[in-house]
């Protein structure tokens, strides 16, 4: 059995689907409701940050997948991979970020920097995946598009190769049930370097209508965004946004190491989620 945590977003949703096509059992884990599942797949409500609930959760898996939301600051990172020892999985893919390899200083990733070492630490199988950026945090803009076919952004031409979910969700269905992966960390990236300005383009283009894109300063971006994402988180994503490193900047050839195939460009994550926009 696979255990997939953070089963209800934009990457763990993919992956259960991956996992259960290709005929493995699955038991997916969210805090919240999880919706409509494929055929044969549990649902178990859960949460990391409950650790004395973890055995219930991990019983019997032969992989988990770790997807820590947010921040983690409440998580135990060695408590939460010693549970998953105690329960006898084999292997745990931890879904990390870019940012824990490129800004080892950075506040906001020292959980998955934490998670990072438990896992490589506890004895288990491991692969780790750092992913850049999401195409999908472009939804923060899907309001201002379906009302008023604007985008309000800071860095319209700073360019970085933001990575399609349902890529992160395919490399980490094959390091799941594939023991070649083990012990690799794969940074996971888009196929080429794109702009805000170039995906508002691309939205427009799936949309088959103008959007307008509104030049905004990094600190009226930081406060909007400060309003519903903790102040850490966005000013570590605002500071990768306005000044990446050459390496943040730069396509890592992981995903078609492992795939086979090229990273999905942002243009066909806009085509395939242009409803949430229209």
């Amino acid at each position: 059995m696979i255990v997939v945590t953070g089963a209800t977003g934009n990457v763990g949703r993919p992956l259960v689907e991956l996992l259960a096509a290709a005929g493995e059992e699955v038991t997916a884990v969210s805090r919240r409701p999880a919706g409509v599942l494929p055929a044969g797949v549990a649902h178990r409500a859960g949460d990391l940050a409950d650790v004395d609930g973890l055995k219930e959760l991990f019983e019997g898996a032969e992989a988990v997948y770790l997807l820590v939301a947010g921040l983690g600051e409440e998580l135990r990172p060695d408590a939460v991979v010693a549970a998953a020892v105690a329960c006898g999985v084999r292997r745990i893919v931890l879904q990390s970020s870019q940012l824990a390899g490129t800004r080892p200083e950075s506040v906001s990733h020292a959980v998955l920097r934490a998670f990072e070492s438990a896992v490589r630490g506890s004895g288990l199988d491991w692969t780790v995946l750092r992913p850049a950026g999401f195409a999908s945090n472009a939804y923060l803009w899907a309001e201002g598009v379906r009302s008023a076919r604007a985008v309000a952004a800071p860095f319209a031409d700073v360019a970085l190769p933001v990575v399609d979910p349902a890529d992160i969700a395919a490399v980490a269905a094959a390091a799941l049930r594939d023991p070649a992966h083990r012990g690799r960390t794969y940074v996971l990236t888009g196929p080429a370097p794109v702009s805000p300005r170039e995906q508002v383009r691309a939205l427009a283009d799936a949309l088959g209508a103008p959007v307008e894109f509104v030049a905004q300063s990094a600190g009226e971006a930081r406060a909007r965004l400060v309003r519903f994402l903790p102040e850490e988180a966005v000013d570590g994503m605002l500071s990768v946004m306005g000044a990446p490193y050459e390496e943040e900047q730069r396509v890592s050839p992981d995903m078609e190491r492992v795939l086979g195939r090229a990273a999905r460009p942002f243009s066909s994550w806009a085509e395939r989620n242009a409803p949430a926009f229209a």
